[in-house]
């Protein structure tokens, strides 16, 4: 199972392959043939926001390229759950600043799976052994 971290899944959605190593890229491919790819809910709140913020531009309203982004491909939305929020609760501020990347984090611990990205901090963290990553920058 791999989980996506947000500007990964932006950029496999919009094909965007030159910011994605291609050992990442066949890794991604293979997971979603197999429906074993995630994106967590947090992801969904960051790429509106994002969007509102006009960082982001689509050329459809946000909900239609959300829809687009999960029902046609084979990555599917994972659960937030109590759980969830109450493992990234307790990653320390000093290993992970951003709140939404505690919450990704704990995401993929809760599912088991890989959880990939290109994100220098999540990274970091990983190293400590708190998390399975790849490495997904080029």
């Amino acid at each position: 199972m791999l989980l996506l971290d947000t500007h990964i899944w932006i950029w496999s959605v919009e094909g965007e392959d030159r910011r994605v190593n291609p050992e990442s890229q066949r890794r991604i491919l293979r997971a979603e043939s197999a429906d074993q790819v995630r994106v967590s809910p947090v992801s969904l709140f960051e790429v509106t926001n994002l969007s509102q913020a006009g960082r982001l531009h689509f050329n459809r309203s946000i909900e239609q390229w959300i829809e687009g982004a999960l029902h046609p491909s084979g990555i599917r939305l994972a659960d937030l759950t109590a759980e969830i929020a109450i493992d990234a609760g307790h990653i320390p501020k000093t290993g992970l600043g951003d709140p939404m990347d505690r919450l990704l984090v704990a995401t993929a611990r809760r599912l088991d799976a890989t959880f990939v990205t290109a994100d220098r901090a999540i990274l970091t963290y990983a190293r400590g052994g708190h998390v399975r990553v790849h490495d997904a920058s080029r």
